[in-house]
């Protein structure tokens, strides 16, 4: 769930860290692709952007991907791999067992849409409308997920073709509602986990995933060790003064007041209380809501807004301090602060030692020049949860057409969103590439 505009590195930056990479893709010990997997992937090209166009004019949203799944697990069926369905909802999961021995890899891709109506002028655009929290709503795959599921289709097919020389065995995991369960629900990766998606047999010893970037142009891929994505967490504090006459405020408790002096001081924890140089961290409130009338002090006002942080001690640390800060200013001008905070997807954290390893793969599938480090982004992804539990590497594919500015893009959630087909091949290619250099050199 995420919304990837970073800035790539200063051009000096990035002809720096390219450079350095170079004799790491060239040494001898860098894992091997098999021909056959660039090619194969080309040969998929069309049924791949079929997929996701098909998928593209038929959103669904999370936990609501009848549609999506039924579409997947009949293509997986039809390949011979062993499929369940129906896994924290809608999810899909299958099993593709090679002819030789060896260890399990997990690949994963999100199926869901979100309630967004599209503006793209394309004959695929989505049509669909639905009831989303009480509202009419249009769906659009407004954050790339159609392309997700159409590259990892692909990618079920060239290994499935394979399968003979396969050293070991994939696993394949669709997950539902990667952008949030609806409301009273549980779902996504999370809910995947928690229902043994990587403790039953065949375990994966480690999980790969992708993300079509509009931050990015098409035939770049970018990646980043350590942490990538952030954890997002949201809070709400509600502040309880005491009503009275506009024109008699010192007969009352103004929470409108309170609330403004709790909004300026949360901006201090970032600015004056937390270790930037360490790891960036984010506290906004989005939305300020009280009183219905010129010359009345209302008795309550609320505030909502995010907490985006990379480390874990940092999170803490802010949840922390925005209850410190909002119930000792509520408690210094006669009111109450109640403070709540629902922690969401944990920082997206990439295995070092499985960010070194894929490095060189994906650079021999992008090119030189076309792998890049990307900035760390305050977007966040609940491929985070299985990271937890495995040694989990997430990249990202550029999907911004060549001729469109990167400051000009329609960014991931944007009605305006717009998908460079030529990514799906090598979204594909890299998936596939990973997976064979994986079984094959562990």
């Amino acid at each position: 769930m995420f919304t990837l505009k970073t800035v790539l590195r200063a051009g000096g930056a990035a002809l720096t860290f390219l450079t350095l990479l170079s004799p790491v893709v060239q040494a001898a010990d860098a894992p091997a692709i098999p021909a056959y997997v660039k090619a194969d992937a080309k040969a998929l090209e069309a049924k791949i952007i079929a997929w996701r166009r098909d998928i593209h004019q038929h959103p669904e949203l999370g936990n609501r991907e009848v549609r999506t799944a039924k579409l997947v697990a009949d293509h997986l069926k039809k390949l011979g791999l062993e499929v369940q369905t129906g896994v924290a909802h809608t999810g899909v999961v299958a099993v593709l067992r090679g002819g030789k021995p060896g260890p399990v890899v997990a690949l994963r891709a999100d199926m869901d849409a979100l309630p967004v109506t599209e503006q793209v002028d394309v004959p695929f655009a989505s049509k669909v409308r639905t009831n989303y929290n009480g509202q009419d709503v249009g769906v659009m795959h407004a954050c790339g997920h159609d392309g997700h599921v159409a590259i990892l289709m692909g990618v079920a097919e060239l290994l499935a073709k394979r399968r003979a020389d396969l050293p070991g065995t994939v696993k394949f995991i669709f997950q539902p509602a990667e952008e949030g369960a609806p409301e009273g629900e549980e779902g996504g990766a999370e809910l995947m986990v928690k229902q043994g998606v990587l403790d039953t047999e065949p375990k994966p010893q480690a999980i790969f995933g992708l993300h079509l970037g509009s931050s990015y142009h098409a035939g770049t891929i970018a990646y980043r060790p350590g942490p990538a994505m952030a954890a997002a967490d949201t809070f709400k504090i509600v502040v309880q003064g005491r009503q009275a006459h506009g024109g008699r405020p010192w007969t009352g408790v103004d929470p409108l007041v309170t609330s403004a002096q709790i909004l300026v001081g949360l901006q201090t924890i970032v600015s004056r209380n937390m270790e930037v140089i360490k790891e960036p961290a984010v506290v906004t409130v989005g939305a300020l809501n009280g009183g219905v009338r010129s010359n009345i002090i209302p008795d309550k006002a609320e505030m909502v807004g995010t907490i985006r942080t990379f480390d874990q001690g940092m999170r803490q640390e802010v949840h922390e301090r925005i209850r410190r800060v909002a119930e000792n200013i509520a408690e210094s001008a006669g009111a109450k602060a109640t403070v709540t905070i629902e922690t969401g997807y944990p920082v997206t954290d990439n295995d070092r030692s499985l960010t070194t390893w894929a490095a060189p793969v994906l650079a021999q599938v992008a090119g030189p020049g076309k792998l890049v480090e990307g900035n760390k982004t305050t977007g966040a992804e609940d491929f985070s949860f299985f990271q937890q539990k495995i040694p989990g590497f997430f990249f990202w594919v550029g999907a911004t057409p060549p001729d469109v500015p990167l400051d000009k893009a329609p960014s991931n959630h944007s009605p305006l969103f717009k998908v460079d087909e030529s990514s799906l091949v090598q979204g594909a290619e890299a998936m596939a590439s990973l997976t064979v250099a994986w079984l094959s050199s562990h």
